[in-house]
């Protein structure tokens, strides 16, 4: 290959690293209304009345909304493919306030200080109502998150409002009980992950206008930006021939802009004013009113056989939605379908769930998408069997987890999707070689009560959502011979524009540079689900692919005609379409430029595409610490991955989602926590309090990757993006253990609790 498989350098590299204008804020400069929102400092409450006098009658303020002039239309602000699985839970404004923080009214005014001396004087009365902060006890309680009776959810879900429940499910395969029962040894532990917030550098903005058209234009930060477009236009019952989105460059999201935040306020400014309008969050406010990862309680019961080899698995997980349920019916599921599905072994499971409301901020989708959690129990789990069984860890994954040698099976706990292709047993492998795992393990005493401990753990994610993401894009030869590639795809900051770009110059036997990438806008662009899940470079690589061989096709009709061949006699090696049987030959520039001419064809190709399977992606991940075991100071030396994402299209591009994604995973295992007051407050919201960690926290880094060909993906590729976060928490959580004899199972890991634990053995 001569473009797949490069290290090529992003597209926007130079504009990124050089301060260009690219982002919302940079250019939406001019006469925008401020727009900011009043919150509720109150975790539950109804509000009796709202005056807004001594307020709106402020020079310079343009309008100051309540619940009473916004359309009272209930709607989901999860970023999902229509009809959306998260229910319909929120109005724009609510007379009731379910969390801290929830909008209370929308001001909008000429610049940031008029519209906060605005804020100061609104007074609003309300009937405070005493609060259920607590998810593990707020199901059935007296204490009710969503009692109106205009709850809907528009699949079938297992919600139930009046009980506090968002969503529930039980998968059973196999007898379960009674492979328990044969089994030689049993554990069953539970496992506590906190709430983390994205902390993208870019924090939720939006820009408003009416066009010449008088047509809603939407400018913003967004991963999604098609649900935008329905969403806003849902949520202000307007039609969505009536709205336009915009993407321009993100500075970063992670999920957090998966779920329409920013974007309906300043719409509807824009609707009732006619005025361009912006809001910007400040970084308390996407701390506090973000889209966080949802916290949960997850209760593992792994079955083995005298060897060691996992025979049975039961997972009950406990889901905190927050006040809103986003997300949560789908984040849940992979908690337990990704998870367990990467022990082959197994000839039974259960899997059930209940996501439950509460007077805490509601939560979303984040890297990983609830799998993340749920590896951290199961993988923190098989670590505590092998500990039982006084196994090797790396071992006992090598008896029960899936290979090479599983291509063509079944996967039963992922919904039935056949096995295409797979290395983590080579990825384990290779990630022991370079840890040095076998002299290392478990542990290295290196005096003054300091120890060297390794841990481990292995994940798998999907490639895009199965039978519903869609990608879409179409591909034009233009005159001088180069291409646009029109994509609906969302660039983040991954670099999805680039390695779309790679695969069509890859298809079309042309440079890099001779593909000019354009997205997003939803007037323009192709649809597309957008950018989570995994999915831009298996599902959208692919439609690159078809779409690309589609305008070869067609090149090579016209290149044939323009010299008076039959298509059958020509070829064409990407500069030129030439006959196999004399000299005539015509360039591609020259194809190009006569496609512009006359009754000659314009050659353009589209193409859409979706998939019935999501294939997993592996990644084995292994840490060596050091440990101070008089204070529990722990110290990372070196975190080694080794993953499989089918063929690599770009190696650079790959390896810094993956070590971005081990940085994100260790700010989860050891400082990440978001923490509520009696209140419900969020009491750690700036970077102050709230600890991520930095270039100094996180040792040395590697990353090595053990290629397998998908054939269902384009060029034989795989997603990357989220697997890389799911083996942190329990690789480290396995390394205190094997230093400590501490198993922490509530994240994140802290000194204080290291020392705690080593008290209470010393005391036992």
């Amino acid at each position: 290959m001569k473009v797949v498989n490069k290290g090529i350098r992003k597209k926007d590299a130079m504009s990124l690293v050089t301060g260009k204008p690219v982002y919302t804020d940079d250019i939406t400069q001019g006469s925008y209304l401020v727009v900011k929102l009043l919150r509720s400092p109150h975790a539950h409450a109804l509000i009796e009345d709202i005056d807004i006098e001594k307020a709106k009658n402020l020079q310079g303020i343009e309008c100051i909304l309540t619940y009473k002039d916004v359309p009272q239309v209930r709607f989901t602000t999860a970023g999902q493919s229509y009809p959306e699985p998260s229910p319909y839970d929120r109005l724009i404004l609510d007379k009731r306030i379910r969390c801290v923080g929830d909008p209370v009214a929308i001001v909008a005014g000429i610049d940031e200080k008029t519209v906060n001396k605005a804020l100061d004087r609104i007074k609003v009365k309300y009937n405070v109502l005493e609060p259920i902060l607590d998810f593990t006890k707020a199901k059935d309680n007296k204490i009710i998150v969503h009692p109106e009776d205009n709850f809907k959810a528009l699949d079938s879900i297992g919600a139930d409002n009046k009980r506090n429940l968002c969503a529930s499910e039980c998968t059973e395969y196999g007898n379960v009980e009674e492979d328990f029962n044969k089994c030689a040894h049993v554990i069953e532990r539970t496992y506590h992950t906190k709430a983390n917030n994205q902390t993208m550098m870019e924090t939720f903005r939006t820009a408003t206008n009416i066009d010449a058209y008088g047509r809603l234009n939407i400018i913003s930060s967004t991963q999604v930006p098609f649900h935008v477009r329905r969403i806003v236009a849902n949520a202000l019952q307007i039609p969505k021939s009536k709205v336009r989105v915009i993407k321009p460059r993100i500075g970063g999201g992670f999920g957090a802009k998966q779920s329409v935040v920013s974007e309906i306020f300043p719409s509807v400014v824009t609707i009732k004013t006619g005025k361009p309008a912006k809001l910007i969050y400040s970084r308390k406010e996407s701390f506090t009113n973000g889209s966080p990862r949802h916290e949960s309680e997850i209760t593992v019961k792994i079955g083995a056989d005298e060897n060691g080899i996992i025979k049975v698995i039961s997972m009950h997980t406990l889901w905190n939605a927050g006040a809103y349920g986003d997300h949560g019916p789908t984040t849940v599921g992979l908690a337990g379908h990704k998870a367990m599905t990467i022990y082959k072994s197994m000839k039974s499971f259960k899997f059930d769930y209940e996501v439950i409301y509460s007077n805490t901020m509601g939560a979303g989708a984040y890297r990983g998408y609830g799998a993340t959690q749920g590896f951290f129990a199961l993988e923190s789990a098989v670590n505590e069997l092998a500990a039982e069984l006084n196994m090797d860890p790396t071992v006992l994954r090598m008896n029960s987890m899936l290979s090479g040698e599983h291509v063509g099976e079944t996967m039963p706990s992922y919904f039935n999707e056949v096995l295409n292709s797979c290395n983590l047993d080579k990825c384990l492998i290779r990630a022991k070689e370079m840890i040095d795992w076998d002299r290392k393990y478990p542990f290295i005493d290196i005096g003054n009560n300091k120890v060297r401990s390794v841990g481990c753990a292995v994940a798998m994610q999907g490639s895009g959502i199965s039978d519903v993401d869609v990608g879409a894009v179409e591909i034009r030869l233009n005159d001088d011979g180069f291409y646009t590639l029109m994509i609906g795809a969302t660039d983040m900051g991954t670099g999805c524009d680039t390695i779309l770009a790679q695969m069509a110059a890859e298809a079309l036997d042309c440079d890099f540079d001779n593909v000019v990438v354009h997205g997003v806008d939803t007037d323009l662009s192709p649809y597309d689900t957008g950018s989570y899940a995994s999915s831009t470079t298996y599902i959208t690589g692919m439609a690159v692919v078809k779409a690309c061989e589609s305008l070869r096709s067609k090149i090579i009709n016209e290149g044939a005609r323009l010299i008076g061949c039959l298509p059958n006699e020509v070829d064409f090696d990407g500069e030129k379409i030439y006959s196999l049987n004399n000299e005539k030959q015509i360039s591609l520039k020259d194809i190009g430029n006569e496609s512009f001419l006359g009754f000659n064809n314009y050659l353009t190709a589209s193409a859409s595409q979706s998939s019935p399977v999501s294939p997993p992606p592996f990644m084995a991940g292994l840490v060596e610490l050091e440990i101070d075991k008089l204070t529990g100071k722990i110290d990372i030396i070196d975190y080694v991955a080794v993953v499989d994402c089918g063929t690599v299209i770009n190696p650079n591009l790959a390896r810094v989602q993956t070590e971005g994604g081990i940085v994100q995973g260790i700010g989860m295992a050891l400082y990440e926590d978001i923490i509520f007051d009696e209140n419900g407050r969020m009491v750690n919201d700036s970077f102050l309090q709230y600890k991520i960690p930095a270039r100094n926290d996180v040792g040395t880094i590697r990353v090595e990757f053990e290629p397998s060909y998908e054939p269902t993906g384009p060029f034989g590729a795989k997603s990357i993006g989220e697997i890389v976060i799911n083996t942190p928490s329990p690789a480290i959580a396995n390394a205190v253990y094997n230093a400590t004899k501490v198993n922490i199972r509530k994240l994140p890991i802290t000194s204080e609790k290291i020392v705690m634990g080593i008290l209470d053995i010393e005391n036992k």
